[in-house]
């Protein structure tokens, strides 16, 4: 049976289970404890309001310690095996499905809100984007999508069919500043809207005098007192010049790190690979907590870049 005493002895395994260090585990652990015993004050284990007591870990409990419950769900998260699969390995009861399901929908929102406690997780709406209002911040722009399983209505298949990717997906957007930590992350649509829709619909602001990184795909977007850096597009029929590619390329070799900042969310496979949870707006709150965490590593292992924006 997996547990927090066994696996924590080897550092390496660890790190490849949960996308965690010891170091950064240990750092969310209070904060994860905060929230699941706030949670257990109101709620059941089921989710109803409790009535006369509070939560106790029960004697057969197949995760008794808190750092057994934040282990497992980041382990479910990097990972996103079948259910069934975690109950075995966490000795979860004949039921194991059942179980591991429960744990899967108590523990998730507990780490969501941990995240929200320890000030990494990306705001939803524009007007909730907290930046600091110096001139010539540095932010990016780019759209993101995850595939989901085929909807079984045929008029809704149209809606999830992304022809970029030749599959159903949902998406969207992330504004990541120059540390590539994401500060803002758009509601999750259809795999249908475009990449530049979405961003008129945030209704994006930024402080007066930032620059705004992005790609051609948002062709025709812009703000307000705020310098865009875009790749040129090539002429119908013509070809660019050689002092355009190579302003393209600068400006790619600057962007990479909203590539990289969608690439440090999507080790977590429940984010990367067809999802098949439905429950509870699941889709939207897993990739948030997956960008929090993003965020959340950061901190300990911090990515330093050799292109400086003043150079740029």
């Amino acid at each position: 049976m997996c547990n927090y005493a066994k696996l924590s002895a080897k550092r390496k395994q660890f790190q490849a289970l949960t996308g965690s260090t010891l170091e950064e585990f240990h750092a969310l652990l209070p904060f994860f404890q905060t929230s699941f015993l706030n949670r257990m004050k109101n709620y059941t284990l089921e989710g109803k309001r409790c009535q006369k007591r509070c939560y106790v870990d029960y004697s057969n409990c197949p995760l008794p310690r808190m750092e057994d419950k934040l282990m497992f769900i980041l382990m479910y998260l990097r990972k996103a095996t079948t259910q069934d699969i975690f109950g075995e390995v966490y000795g979860m009861p004949q039921t194991c499905q059942t179980v591991a399901n429960k744990w899967v929908h108590v523990l998730h929102p507990c780490l969501n809100h941990a995240l929200e406690l320890a000030g990494e997780k990306p705001a939803r709406q524009a007007q909730d984007l907290h930046s600091t209002p110096e001139k010539g911040q540095l932010f990016f722009q780019d759209g993101t999508e995850r595939p989901i399983q085929r909807p079984k209505s045929q008029e809704i298949q149209g809606v999830f069919y992304s022809g970029k990717k030749k599959r159903h997906c949902v998406k969207n957007n992330v504004v990541v500043n120059r540390q590539a930590k994401i500060l803002l992350l758009t509601p999750t649509c259809a795999g249908k809207k475009h990449d530049k829709k979405i961003a008129d619909e945030t209704g994006l602001v930024l402080p007066e005098g930032s620059r705004l990184c992005q790609d051609t795909g948002f062709q025709g977007f812009a703000l307000t007192n705020v310098t865009l850096i875009q790749p040129k597009k090539k002429p119908r029929g013509k070809e660019l010049t050689p002092e355009e590619k190579e302003s393209n390329r600068q400006i790619s070799r600057l962007r990479i790190r909203v590539e990289h900042a969608i690439g440090g969310v999507k080790p977590y496979r429940i984010v990367k690979e067809q999802l098949r949870i439905r429950k509870d707006d699941f889709r939207d709150r897993g990739m948030e907590t997956c960008c929090g965490l993003h965020n959340f590593r950061l901190n300990f292992r911090p990515w330093l870049y050799n292109i400086d924006f003043a150079k740029s």
